[in-house]
């Protein structure tokens, strides 16, 4: 471990896109949106209700890891487009996956964030090479990765000189199969006390089922998280990819109106972005 990770009683706080939106130290981030870009039309519905629903940042995969290669597996440059044109016209800056080094360039050019997500957390290369873009990465936490683990992918991208990294607990893989992961909460004052990176949470992909999303992004919020990231569709039953997990535009809604007095008690706000469309 480096200094970097280490700063007794410093909390980060960063920067994303060009309109002011900030995460950590007291600024908790709603990322809303679907799992994957399908349509530009449905990509549009969703951000317009996501950004109506509260979110800050507009979350879609071009790029889609699944488990089977016979699943969909995303639209690829076209869903990196598609990404910009949603940006461009409902104004939330966008946060997308990227799967290999030969694509990095490509989504460095288009996106806000960069994510590097939990099948990737420990491939040094393609951390590395996201980490030398400059672009602020979003790194999800393996679902076999201890807490220590995670620093050490971290400290992949900031040995590279980038610091502007937010960490994701999303589930890890236990003997229980009520849930698609188990959620390590502790996972959240764990990390505020080793790393003063802002720590958001995947309930979503922890839950795998929507109707339990809420609950545990509230306990996110409760716990110290300085952000969740969730699944939304405009059509859940229909959705191309986890279907089973994805909020409605209303359930969402309702959801992060039911952050703000949690958040107000522990005391962080929402944060939030100066819309400007084309």
């Amino acid at each position: 471990m480096t200094s970097l990770q280490h700063r007794p009683g410093e909390r980060r706080r960063v920067s994303l896109g060009d309109h002011g939106l900030q995460v950590g130290d007291g600024e908790f981030l709603v990322i809303g949106g679907p799992c994957s870009v399908e349509s530009r039309d449905g990509l549009l519905r969703i951000a317009q209700g996501v950004a109506d629903g509260g979110a800050a940042m507009l979350r879609g995969g071009a790029f889609k890891p699944r488990t089977s290669p016979h699943s969909f597996q995303g639209l690829g440059d076209e869903g990196l487009v598609l990404l910009a044109d949603a940006r461009a016209r409902v104004g939330l800056p966008i946060v997308t996956e990227v799967l290999d080094v030969r694509d990095v360039a490509r989504v460095a050019a288009v996106t806000d964030l960069i994510q590097v997500g939990a099948r990737n957390m420990a491939n040094g290369g393609l951390l590395r090479e996201v980490a030398r873009t400059g672009k602020p990465v979003l790194l999800k936490r393996g679902f076999g990765a201890t807490v220590q683990e995670l620093l050490d992918a971290a400290e992949y991208l900031l040995v590279e000189g980038n610091e502007d990294v937010l960490l994701v607990e999303r589930g890890i893989r236990t003997f229980e199969t009520a849930t698609r992961f188990t959620l390590d909460i502790a996972a959240i004052p764990v990390l505020r006390e080793r790393t003063h990176l802002p720590i958001l949470m995947d309930p979503s992909h922890a839950a795998g089922v929507a109707r339990w999303v809420p609950d545990l992004a509230r306990a996110a919020a409760a716990v110290g998280a300085d952000g969740i990231m969730v699944e939304v569709h405009d059509a859940p039953g229909s959705a191309l990819s986890d279907a089973e997990q994805a909020l409605s535009v209303e359930q969402f809604a309702g959801l992060v109106t039911s952050l703000d007095p949690i958040l107000e008690a522990v005391g962080a706000r929402r944060s939030s972005v100066s819309l400007s469309v084309s």
